[in-house]
């Protein structure tokens, strides 16, 4: 047999799958997204924080609350950054703000190319206001994203997270996420998110 055999392309196959799994995520798009999308695209195209969108949800202009917005690129984390309070005027900027700093100046990636535009995932978290907690055993890493606190040091991790079961497991990320040692006690808040997508 000689010629190319179409159906072992699997690179081409698997880039093409991809497409139409990120075209149909975005059909389905929330606002909230749609206005993260909005930004990265915008700022990674011109490396200047875009003017806001004409129609914003009015719920984005009449609520402050801290943010988290992430990006995925083929199921892998392409970058996270938020805020646990609330530090704009509304939540049309904090997502907004949380939206560029995610594409840019998240530290473990480098900033976002625009031949990546295309194939970003994004999800935005909305915090509610985090509240003190005495015991881990007040944790569920399913329903409650975690905060520790040691001296000046403090680190957060979302709840839901894949690989993310136990109350314990958390608690250890997010001290590593702040540099506090594994054996150091840390006062714990807690608080939940509703995640769009």
């Amino acid at each position: 047999m000689t010629g190319r055999d179409e159906s072992r392309n699997f690179g081409e196959q698997y880039l093409a799958a991809e497409d139409e799994k990120t075209r149909n995520i975005r059909e389905e798009e929330s606002a909230v997204v749609k206005l993260a999308r909005y930004t990265v695209e915008r700022y990674v195209k011109t490396g200047e924080m875009p003017p806001r969108p004409e129609k914003i949800p009015a719920e984005l202009l009449s609520r402050r609350a801290g943010t988290f917005v992430s990006l995925h690129e083929f199921d892998t984390l392409r970058g996270c950054i938020g805020t646990f309070m609330p530090t704009c005027s509304d939540l049309a900027d904090e997502i907004m703000n949380n939206a560029v700093s995610a594409c840019s100046r998240d530290p473990r990636f480098e900033a976002v190319q625009r031949n990546e535009l295309d194939d970003l995932v994004y999800s935005v978290d909305i915090l509610s206001e985090p509240e003190p907690i005495t015991s881990k055993d007040e944790l569920d890493p399913q329903k409650y994203g975690v905060i520790v606190r040691s001296g000046s040091r403090r680190g957060l991790l979302l709840p839901d997270l894949d690989g993310v079961d136990t109350a314990d497991s958390q608690i250890a990320i997010a001290k590593s996420k702040a540099g506090i040692g594994a054996d150091t006690d840390v006062e714990l808040e807690r608080f939940e998110v509703v995640r769009y997508k």
